[in-house]
């Protein structure tokens, strides 16, 4: 790509997709590791058209922060050095301080070799040197060309111990099946769940998995090649681990339909780990336990395996695939932190999410996604009946929270969007508990054919 060279943008730190709009589509991403930058910034994808860049800045292989560049501007390092050094200084420095590092002057300090080895390195070579086995289950029902991609990317990991199971759910042509066959086999196992949704296709992924750590990431994801690496640090973060979620961040920004969805249920949750249980490490959450999908979603997310099927596995009701449509993820991490298991957000877990291109799918995402929380509280009653009377001390609150629109939940969700998105939403959250109810009927009655 050749463009004419100006001053890059000013910076936007840790941006969100707001801080975007339509005429700067399409947006392509970058990966820029500060302890070795290179020579130029520009993803290969990147075209004349292209207007801004979206780049994840690491420093040691950990994420800081996400930097908005100019797309028309040089493509080189220099020309942005500045711009990413403003942007992310106070992450940088509060990263160099946990490794034990001096703060760094200017981005030249961060080039590796420059100075002790960081204490984050040893801790993940530790990490590795002593690899727990992970099965990574991928769920996917008549999608092979998104599947492909996301194979390709975790064959692409750099873990030493791991495997991949695809669950092909309820699957109406053997496309899936000819894809593994073809391709993939046999570094891939394929198998198949005729029970509709995605909660069973990921029970079934659990009974096959043979690791001590089973992750789940969807078809639509691409990881990164330090995926499991992160995964892994997560478990090895503090004792009594049963769940660890990650850093999602969108794929593709091409279309107004992507990027408003991006807008309306970015799936990022920070840059900074946390570490997530009901005593010690309790969140300032007056709602807590029953907001769970401030600590990840189901596109990233690991559990030990052990403590997930003591559990029962995931709540066959519920999910994508289902009458209730979504909400299973949420059902367990909530489930693995009231069993008095702690759930770790570990950003270095990082996956890459392409969203729906078209605008119907915003729509459906806000009514889904309401449907979804409805059954997620109803599947988490159900399931864990204790839980009655602390959901009724905090019902006033969550009304609050769900339903009025200056709450700084539906600000942040719909501020600048349609309203239609948000009274969808709504509906959706309204609906969810008899969602749940029929879902949990038909569940019952497959189970029965079944048997």
């Amino acid at each position: 790509m050749t463009s004419t060279a100006r001053p890059a943008a000013p910076a936007q730190p840790l941006p969100s997709a707001r801080l975007l709009d339509l005429a700067d589509l399409p947006i392509e991403r970058t990966d820029i590791e500060l302890s070795a930058p290179g020579d130029t910034l520009w993803p290969e994808n990147a075209t004349a058209d292209t207007q801004k860049i979206l780049a994840l800045v690491r420093l040691h292989g950990h994420p800081l922060g996400v930097v908005v560049l100019d797309g028309n501007a040089n493509h080189h390092w220099r020309t942005h050095s500045a711009t990413v050094w403003s942007a992310l200084r106070d992450a940088i420095d509060s990263h160099l301080a946990a490794d034990g590092l001096p703060p760094a002057r200017e981005p030249d300090d961060l080039i590796a070799g420059h100075g002790a080895l960081p204490r984050c390195i040893r801790r993940r070579r530790a990490v590795l040197a002593d690899a727990p086995p992970i099965t990574v289950v991928v769920a996917t029902r008549e999608r092979p060309d998104s599947l492909w991609v996301c194979l390709d990317s975790l064959l692409s990991m750099e873990y030493v111990d791991f495997e991949i199971v695809v669950v092909d759910n309820d699957p109406q042509t053997s496309r899936t099946a000819d894809l593994i066959a073809d391709r993939f086999a046999p570094l891939v196992r394929y198998v198949r769940e005729n029970r509709r949704g995605l909660a069973a296709a990921h029970n079934c992924g659990l009974a096959q998995a043979q690791g001590q750590i089973v992750a789940f990431v969807d078809d639509d994801v691409v990881v990164d090649r330090h995926w499991l690496t992160g995964i892994a640090e997560g478990f090895a973060a503090t004792s009594q681990v049963g769940c660890v979620t990650g850093l999602i961040l969108p794929a593709q920004l091409d279309t107004p339909a992507q990027l408003l969805l991006e807008r309306h249920g970015g799936f990022d949750k920070g840059f900074k780990q946390r570490i997530v249980d009901t005593d010690s490490h309790r969140p300032q959450d007056p709602l807590f336990p029953f907001t769970p999908g401030r600590l990840g979603s189901g596109a990233n997310m690991a559990f030990d395996v052990e403590v997930l099927r003591r559990l029962g596995g995931f709540d066959s009701a519920i999910g994508a695939g289902t009458f209730a449509r979504g909400g299973d993820d949420l059902a367990a991490f909530f489930r693995v932190v009231v069993s008095g298991q702690r759930l770790v957000y570990q950003p270095s877990a990082v996956v890459w999410h392409r969203h729906h291109r078209e605008m119907a799918a915003l729509h459906n995402q806000a009514f889904g996604y309401g449907v979804g929380l409805g059954a997620y509280l109803t599947s988490a009653l159900v399931h864990e009946p204790r839980m009655w009377g602390a959901l009724l001390r905090r019902l006033p609150a969550g009304i609050a929270y769900a339903f009025n629109r200056k709450s700084a939940r539906n600000h942040q969700r719909y501020d600048g969007l349609p309203s239609a998105l948000a009274r969808l939403e709504k509906r959706g959250l309204v609906f969810g508990p008899a969602a749940y109810a029929v879902s949990r009927l038909r569940a019952h009655r497959a189970a029965k054919r079944d048997n």
